[in-house]
């Protein structure tokens, strides 16, 4: 058993969460028990995470998508509805958003670089300010580096081929950061990897003579997750970790 102050101060610090301008509020976002035997990690807050925490003896939750976004929220229905579950088991609720994106080593855009053995990784993918994501040089077919992605995610990809079939200049924003696809272009990548696309992007693509895979907003954010639980558990050995899949293709 640990303190959960003890285990959030580790990852706050660890995330440098303080420091990174965020429309999510990072860290505790609900209190419950004081005492942490149990962690279940997820994607995304939701009833189903929360009941499924709950029936596993979750003490502490810690998501990528919380419930907080930088606004007031009164509440009521569905919002309402999460935070009594949260409250009637007494688990606590922590969440990282952007400092989970952007992280060297455990951040979701380091975990797809690694995976594919990608060298000479900088930062890459400005959002309001900061970079949130990585580029770096690989040489591999594409189709091998979309094989290698759905293994690892466990997902079907989306692929738009309008670049080299030969793929070297590879950049990476997981989630829903389409919009950042036109610096992909700018910098002259061959392959732009990222969650969802949305109407332009196709056109962006073909016109800019650049590949792109979509891999699933939610299933491109489960690789820094899975290695956020492996950090911790490494860290807090006396503690139980579980990683609960709520699967969703979009």
């Amino acid at each position: 058993m640990v303190c959960c102050e003890d285990i959030l101060k580790f990852l706050n610090v660890y995330l440098n969460s303080a420091q990174i301008p965020d429309a999510s509020h990072n860290g505790l976002q609900v209190a419950g028990t004081p005492e942490v035997k149990k962690i279940v990690f997820g994607v995304s807050a939701s009833l189903e995470l929360f009941h499924q925490a709950a029936y596993a003896g979750a003490d502490l939750i810690v998501v990528h998508h919380g419930l907080l976004w930088g606004q007031e929220q009164p509440l009521v229905g569905l919002f309402r509805e999460r935070v009594a579950v949260l409250l009637k088991n007494n688990i606590n609720l922590a969440a990282y958003h952007l400092p989970l994106d952007k992280h060297p080593v455990v951040g979701h855009n380091a975990c797809l670089m690694r995976e594919l053995k990608v060298q000479r990784i900088q930062p890459f993918g400005t959002y309001h300010g900061v970079d949130i994501g990585f580029s770096g040089i690989v040489d591999k077919p594409l189709t091998e580096v979309v094989s290698a992605l759905e293994r690892y995610c466990q997902t079907k990809a989306h692929v738009l081929a309008y670049g080299p079939e030969q793929v070297h200049q590879v950049a990476a924003v997981s989630g829903g950061a389409h919009s950042l696809l036109p610096q992909a272009i700018e910098q002259h990548m061959d392959l732009y990897i990222t969650g969802v696309l949305d109407e332009p992007v196709q056109e962006w693509c073909r016109e800019g003579h650049m590949n792109c895979i979509a891999l699933g907003h939610y299933n491109s954010e489960k690789p820094g997750i899975w290695a956020l639980k492996d950090l911790v558990a490494k860290h807090f050995p006396e503690v139980e970790t579980q990683f609960i899949d709520v699967p969703n293709a979009i």
